[in-house]
């Protein structure tokens, strides 16, 4: 009766930390939005005052104003600029507004106004707005391409309508980049179980032409030798897919021929740019460090129709919801599914979407006009669309396409913030130097400004030079925030160089600071027993993956499902961290995430940090008397986790730590 009595204990409190999940996840961003605030408010010291007297449980006003219901909203009705000429200049400059506030593209809705009402068109009253649309485009130097119409009468874009006989379209306003530092970059991390087909369909994408069944368009994704021998990705593997200002996809005009990055970006407005990540639990690792540290506004979980959601599948969907992404769901291999099995994917995964950890609202994408809606009201995280594909005959791949052609840009990102950038990856490019690639976190950079990168194995940081800049391997003169890109640094040698190092701007009198310990507010996902300080795990920061251990929690211990303050720290070397950052931390698979509160720790606020010190005199006493290596080695991991660090010195704890993380690796 006791071992029915522990299953039924284990459950309950997986499925605590599952409710859990979602909860915290927006607390998370809530306490992200509050620090992005506060940052705003340091930067413009005038406004403080006012902003800080405003209560923030008024957030329905900012939506009343967001959707034109204020009071102070413009009497002059979107129909009058449409039809009449005197009002051009006003339908150009409300244009040129929507695409500003969307990077460069906009929806754009004629024959209804802005606040839900039709216009009660005519069919000429339509063409006539149409026209005035695209000759304001045209001012504006972009494309105009119409999604969908309900009673125009063209047969390639009318969808069939019941509910009015109202006139109306929905057109795609696409603004020319006039360089590629303007260009629209969108990032979507591709993620699924092992031979659920992520690798194929984006082959299928990128190229414009359908797979073989035999994998056939996936081998120019791998970067590997054995990756191609055994069809498994083992690293994150990059893509782009571009489309032009007319919608329509950039590929080769010769069937089978893939074009160069460089191409894609100087005949495209719209980039995609695709993390294809590992689905094999080997390299569980090499993918939260892409879906941590490349950023996605995105993610795209992969689910073969024959297997179902299984395996790693719901360790990244958890992942996901984790980082508060939003995710839209593919099932493949439709072609080779039995009915009744894909039916039963089906149900399993709206079963999982809908279950109080998940919370999202499954939409299975069976039309254009649901592709259309869907994709407009895609930043709510809520919302999970769902497509069904076949890479070999082509079925539903054109509702993917499209549905990532009007995707919108979601990235939080402060351009107006100090610089900042995280290093994903490292090259030695011959002639060029040393070059570290990964994504602007915030702020501005052009080429030739002084920079610190950094920080090495003693915590210090490297003045240098950015030699130059390239965006999708093309040439910039400036990046901004939210945008991907590789720098060449001087001077600097590749050994000095490693994945989780970030570029801060170089100023007189500001040293920045890498840390050894951090607090934390944490929520425990998943473990077997307690977790109590001296606790290892590998902790994922952004872009930083390294061995940490717990030195001290608000609480005697923590289960799954429990909400804890704790102090973390590195193994291994110090790291430069901010407040607001989020984290995950797993022991094999994922154990917990949280968000960084604070750099260091108040000791006042956990004694139980201290008894660190009393356990180094007790077991430096105990060695005195004669204890072992294994007593001697066992104080030395102490005495490093209590004092201040020394990091020149290597330890027989720094020996651990590393391989803790290489088990960590193979798991």
């Amino acid at each position: 009766m006791s071992k029915f009595a522990d299953k039924a204990i284990a459950h309950e409190r997986r499925r605590a930390g599952e409710s859990a999940l979602s909860d915290f996840a927006d607390y998370v961003e809530q306490q992200q939005a509050r620090r992005r605030q506060q940052q705003q408010q340091q930067q413009q010291p005038a406004t403080t005052a006012a902003a800080a007297a405003v209560p923030q449980e008024h957030d329905e006003l900012d939506i009343l104003e967001t959707l034109g219901l204020a009071d102070e909203a413009e009497t002059v009705k979107l129909k009058e600029l449409l039809l009449e000429e005197s009002a051009r200049e006003g339908l150009k400059e409300l244009l040129r507004t929507r695409i500003e506030e969307g990077r460069g593209e906009c929806l754009f809705d004629v024959g209804t106004e802005n606040n839900g009402e039709s216009m009660g068109l005519s069919r000429e009253e339509y063409a006539a707005a149409l026209v005035a649309v695209r000759a304001a485009a045209k001012e504006l130097r972009a494309g105009v391409t119409v999604l969908m119409t309900k009673n125009v009468g063209e047969p390639a874009t009318d969808v069939e309508t019941t509910t009015s006989n109202d006139v109306s379209a929905k057109v795609m306003v696409r603004r020319q980049p006039e360089s590629v530092d303007e260009l629209l970059e969108i990032r979507v991390a591709v993620v699924g179980n092992v031979d659920a087909g992520k690798s194929t369909l984006l082959g299928v994408l990128t190229k414009g032409t359908l797979d073989d069944g035999r994998g056939r368009t996936r081998v120019n994704l791998f970067r590997h030798k054995h990756e191609i021998e055994s069809g498994r990705t083992s690293s994150v593997g990059m893509e782009i897919l571009g489309y032009d200002v007319d919608s329509n996809i950039v590929v080769s005009g010769d069937p089978g021929r893939k074009l160069k990055w460089e191409e894609i970006g100087h005949r495209s407005a719209k980039v995609i740019g695709f993390t294809d990540l590992a689905g094999h639990e080997r390299y569980l690792r090499t993918t939260v460090f892409g879906l941590l540290g490349t950023s996605p506004d995105y993610v795209m979980l992969m689910v073969a129709a024959n297997n179902g959601l299984i395996g790693m599948s719901k360790e990244h969907l958890g992942i996901a919801m984790a980082l508060n992404v939003p995710v839209l769901v593919v099932i493949t291999k439709i072609d080779i599914c039995p009915p009744q099995i894909l039916q039963q994917t089906i149900t399993q995964l709206t079963k999982i979407l809908k279950s109080p950890g998940a919370r999202k609202i499954p939409i299975f994408i069976k039309s254009k006009e649901e592709v259309i809606n869907t994709a407009t009201q895609f930043v709510s995280e809520r919302i999970c669309p769902i497509f069904q594909v076949s890479n070999v005959t082509g079925e539903g791949l054109d509702y993917v396409r499209t549905f990532l052609n009007i995707l919108p840009f979601h990235g939080k990102f402060d351009s107006t913030a100090p610089f900042e950038f995280h290093v994903n990856d490292c090259f030695s490019v011959p002639f060029v130097g040393t070059v570290v690639s990964g994504v602007v976190k915030s702020g501005v950079i052009h080429a030739g400004d002084s920079i610190l990168i950094g920080p090495d194995s003693l915590g210090n940081f490297t003045p240098t030079v950015i030699r130059s800049i390239e965006r999708k391997r093309l040439p910039v003169p400036v990046c901004s925030a939210g945008q991907s890109a590789s720098f060449a640094l001087k001077r600097v040698r590749r050994k000095d160089v490693r994945k989780g190092m970030v570029v801060l701007p170089k100023q007189e009198g500001v040293t920045p600071k890498a840390f050894w310990q951090f607090t934390a507010e944490v929520l425990i996902l998943s473990h077997a027993t307690t977790i109590k300080p001296k606790y290892q795990a590998m902790l994922h920061v952004g872009p930083v993956s390294q061995t940490c251990r717990i030195v001290a929690i608000d609480r005697d211990l923590m289960r799954t499902g429990d909400r804890a303050s704790v102090v973390f720290e590195f193994c291994q070397r110090p790291e430069f961290l901010c407040a607001g950052d989020k984290l995950l931390f797993r022991e094999g698979r994922t154990k917990g995430l949280g968000i960084v509160t604070a750099t260091g720790f108040d000791k006042n606020k956990f004694p139980n940090a201290m008894t660190e010190e009393r356990d180094v005199k007790a077991s430096m006493a105990e060695e005195k008397k004669g204890g072992g290596s294994k007593a001697a080695a066992s104080s030395a991991a102490t005495v490093k986790a209590a004092e201040p660090k020394a990091p020149a010195t290597k330890t027989g704890a720094a020996a651990g730590a590393a391989k803790n993380e290489a088990k960590g690796a193979k798991t």
